[in-house]
């Protein structure tokens, strides 16, 4: 780091073993200490009635090109167990976002699948089975327990529908694990004139 750890208490005494866990809490955080260039802790002690009733932990951590903000609280329940605590969940919430910060700088992005949609191609009420045609034309197999909210018996052919299809092949080829019907329009409705 270029610049010295900043420990800060606010209606708290200052401690070694508090100073302590801060100090090893920051070496924890090895993957990325050469890169922190600064890391500011306050700690404040919530008193009710002249009684510590919460501890507030702030970690701010600045790197090369960015900085990170963490506050985290915990209610006392034992003496000095509840500001540990504290210290633990802010550091461990830093360590995630600088976790972020380094996967987005090495270009690591997470994704996420949009379902696919597709078509109810063929469909087998009695035998509890179907089958969507995806757009690139594929054709994926369907089991009744795929479809959410129990919506099998209301499918038929030609509905829209999202599709996720699972890793690998069943037995029938690709197959879907979960099948959700996409709002469409309901066929008209006959009116009589009485």
């Amino acid at each position: 780091m270029q610049i010295p750890l900043q420990i800060t208490f606010r209606n708290i005494d200052s401690s070694e073993s508090v100073e302590a866990r801060v100090r090893d809490r920051l070496d924890r955080l090895s993957r990325f200490k050469d890169r922190i260039t600064s890391c500011r802790v306050a700690i404040e002690a919530v008193r009710r009635q002249n009684v510590v009733k919460l501890f507030k932990v702030r970690v701010d951590i600045t790197y090369p090109g960015g900085e990170i903000a963490v506050a985290r609280e915990h209610h006392d329940a034992q003496s000095h167990e509840g500001v540990y605590h504290a210290i633990n969940d802010a550091f461990e919430a830093a360590r995630r976002q600088l976790a972020d910060k380094a996967e987005r700088m090495a270009g690591i992005v997470k994704s996420h699948e949009v379902p696919t949609h597709g078509i109810v191609d063929r469909i087998f009420a009695h035998e509890g089975y179907g089958f969507v045609r995806m757009p690139d034309g594929q054709e994926v197999y369907f089991h009744r327990n795929a479809v959410v909210d129990d919506g099998f018996g209301g499918l038929e052919v030609g509905h829209k529908v999202r599709c996720e299809v699972a890793e690998g092949e069943g037995i029938k080829g690709a197959q879907a694990s979960t099948v959700r019907p996409i709002n469409h329009n309901p066929p008209p409705v006959e009116r009589v004139r009485a």
